[in-house]
């Protein structure tokens, strides 16, 4: 990225300390897999030292910004405008069964929008970022959404519900209203990266509902700055990041891919 902030710096550099951290920790995760224990408390303990490392980079950086992380309590800032909104592992599941797809998320908050961002995938060296107004950037390279307008060459991504969730049978009508018309429809367990996917292009939409903030706060920003649309489920004007729904996609299909997501 040219023309960094001092903002973003302090951000990659938190990422790619605790991306560090998880890479080696993820390569202990295929010896635990055949041991009768399994790797779920090791697991664990990963997410929490890679959120103890954020956060001890950021708010030392930054003592006065709030906080709101998915594995502490919230921290409220002695500056109420502003606050680190941040996954440390979003893609546990997949961590937990040696995918490599998962990643860290981090986002800066100033009176209630999201300024800065930053998914970085630290087994693919991809670093996502952008700034409110700087575009968005995959490592040195300025990104933007696809640019395909037939819908029958596009492929979708979203999360599905699992162990017993109770939002499966929307999703199943989603997928069977989505399915037919589109080139696929891929789940990979992060949404971080799926947010940031859509912004490179490589996805030409993504939806989800019942999310948390930290797991889409990053990749909202990622996706606007690359030229896409991003809205909740419910409503035109609902905040996805209050709300836990959502709908990313580039200007030219939106219209035709929330009228399908929302059942309109």
């Amino acid at each position: 990225m040219s023309q960094m902030s001092a903002n973003i710096n302090i951000m990659i550099k938190a990422a790619r300390r605790a991306g560090r951290s998880l890479v080696r920790d993820f390569g202990e995760v295929e010896n635990l897999q055949v041991s009768t224990k399994g790797p779920g408390d090791f697991v664990s303990k990963a997410d929490f030292k890679a959120e103890e490392m954020l956060q001890e980079d950021l708010m030392e950086a930054r003592p006065n910004y709030g906080w709101l992380g998915e594995e502490s309590s919230e921290i409220a800032g002695e500056d109420p405008t502003r606050r680190w909104i941040v996954d440390p592992l979003d893609g546990t599941t997949n961590f937990l069964h040696g995918l490599p797809h998962w990643a860290i998320s981090i986002a800066l908050e100033h009176k209630g929008e999201i300024v800065a961002a930053v998914v970085f995938n630290p087994i693919g060296e991809e670093l996502f970022a952008a700034e409110k107004g700087a575009g968005a950037w995959l490592n040195d390279r300025r990104m933007r959404v696809a640019g395909r307008r037939d819908m029958s060459e596009m492929i979708f991504s979203t999360g599905l519900p699992f162990a017993g969730r109770s939002d499966l049978p929307e999703t199943l009508g989603d997928l069977a209203r989505i399915l037919p018309g589109c080139a696929g429809v891929r789940r990979w367990g992060a949404a971080s990266l799926d947010l940031a996917y859509t912004a490179a292009g490589r996805y030409d939409g993504f939806w989800e509902r019942n999310l948390k903030p930290w797991d889409i706060a990053a990749g909202i920003l990622i996706v606007k700055e690359a030229g896409g649309l991003v809205e909740s489920i419910e409503t035109k004007h609902g905040n996805p990041i209050e709300d836990g729904s959502i709908i990313a996609a580039p200007n030219q299909v939106f219209d035709r891919f929330a009228k399908l997501v929302r059942n309109d």
